[in-house]
């Protein structure tokens, strides 16, 4: 027996004598999902600068080429995300995108518009004094439920940096009211089927107020919108100490919860490599995701089963599709440690008042060494055992570095 199956082995033994059934496991493992982000692939940097990567993309086909190797690599990264304008084919031929995609074994996921680059947007976009701004974002807006259409996407994605940076420049409430009258015209374009992602960030750009600022404010705006408008959470938009695993919850328990872009922080909204920093605040979110996928509360089931995953990821110093690689299987092992947790032994330790036994169950499953299981689950799905390994042993970087060489921006930075 190779020293890959027996360690699967012993640890099918040792799980199945806990009560797990890894077959089931195994099923939803396969099932898992998460979409990369086409400007993931590209040049980008911080306030200060974008630094360059050999061979990063600079053409959407590029990173859709990108992000297909990343499937590859992963079996479980099958869609991408596109920003637009910065994924606007110059022939306006979405149609000949999404053949592209699917010629690469991928699909165009999310479509995330643009309102935060241009001039006109430095006071705000939908929440702007200015009319004439106001109804230039919501133009670039309704274009990309358009565009959804085009693209067969049924998930728009929103992010705002609207804010102000001095006490008294401009009205808090007139700023609030704004983004109801703007949201409610673009909800109301969306696809029959499609969903409105609302995403909040606590501060930067904007560092007095931002119009959007936390996930109470954009569940408010979504009650206001319709049950189609959910709350999107950025694992890096929140203050220091934030108990992120619990605003999931109960986004989950109330029906809102609609999407994730995954990153990790130290600080602020760092855009590091998702689980870098705090791996185990990752398996407390997904173990929420987890609970209320399994749990007897249809209606939280039914969220938890439709929440997007997505990575979204500033790679400076890192490369490109290694990080991106890396990022996507950091989620499979928090996903794979969260389906372990013993919910009816977690559930009687809880009901109890056990508190000792019930953090010892969940943070068991935690420390629990998933790889040899993540092993056997890729190998079964045809891909590699180790994804870092196979993508090193590919030539791919050394291919794209040699074709497309050395751009000095691109995916939007300068």
């Amino acid at each position: 027996m190779s020293p890959h199956h027996a360690a699967y082995a012993a640890l099918v033994d040792a799980l199945t004598a806990q009560g797990v059934d890894v077959n089931a496991v195994r099923t939803a493992l396969k099932a898992q999902k998460i979409e990369t982000p086409s400007w993931g692939y590209a040049n980008s940097g911080t306030r200060f600068k974008a630094f360059a990567w050999p061979g990063a993309a600079t053409t959407t086909r590029q990173k859709l080429d990108d992000a297909a190797m990343v499937h590859r690599m992963t079996g479980i990264a099958p869609s991408v995300a596109i920003h637009i304008p910065w994924d606007k084919p110059e022939d306006g031929d979405y149609a000949a995108m999404c053949q592209y995609a699917e010629a690469q074994g991928v699909r165009i996921g999310a479509v995330n518009p643009n309102v935060f680059q241009d001039d006109p947007y430095k006071l705000g976009s939908l929440g702007n004094p200015d009319a004439a701004v106001r109804a230039q974002a919501l133009d670039h807006l309704l274009e990309c439920c358009e565009i959804m259409y085009l693209v067969e996407s049924d998930l728009l994605s929103l992010w705002f940096a609207d804010g102000t940076n001095f006490a008294g420049q401009d009205s808090l409430v007139r700023r609030k009211r704004r983004f109801e009258d703007g949201l409610r015209v673009v909800y109301e374009h969306l696809p029959e089927t499609g969903r409105m992602l609302v995403e909040y960030k606590f501060f930067e750009p904007a560092f007095y107020s931002t119009d959007i600022p936390d996930w109470g404010t954009a569940y408010a705006l979504c009650l206001k919108l319709g049950e189609r408008a959910q709350v999107l959470v950025d694992l890096g938009h929140h203050a220091q100490g934030v108990n992120i695993e619990q605003i999931v919850a109960v986004l989950l328990d109330e029906g809102r919860l609609g999407g994730f872009h995954f990153n990790n922080r130290k600080y602020a909204d760092d855009d590091l490599i998702v689980g870098s920093v705090n791996p185990y605040e990752l398996f407390l979110i997904y173990n929420e995701l987890v609970a209320a996928e399994q749990g007897s509360d249809p209606s939280a089931a039914d969220t938890a089963r439709h929440v997007a995953y997505m990575i979204d990821q500033c790679h400076n110093i890192e490369g490109k599709l290694l990080p991106m690689i890396y990022s996507v299987l950091n989620c499979q092992e928090a996903y794979a440690k969260a389906l372990l947790v013993p919910r009816a032994a977690l559930a009687e330790a809880q009901a109890a008042g056990d508190v000792l036994l019930a953090h010892q169950l969940l943070t068991d499953a935690y420390r629990v060494d998933v790889r040899p299981l993540l092993a056997e689950v890729r190998a079964e799905m045809g891909v590699s055992t180790d994804p870092m390994a196979a993508y090193r042993a590919s030539g791919y970087e050394d291919r794209v570095r040699a074709e497309r060489g050395m751009a000095r921006a691109s995916g939007g930075f300068q």
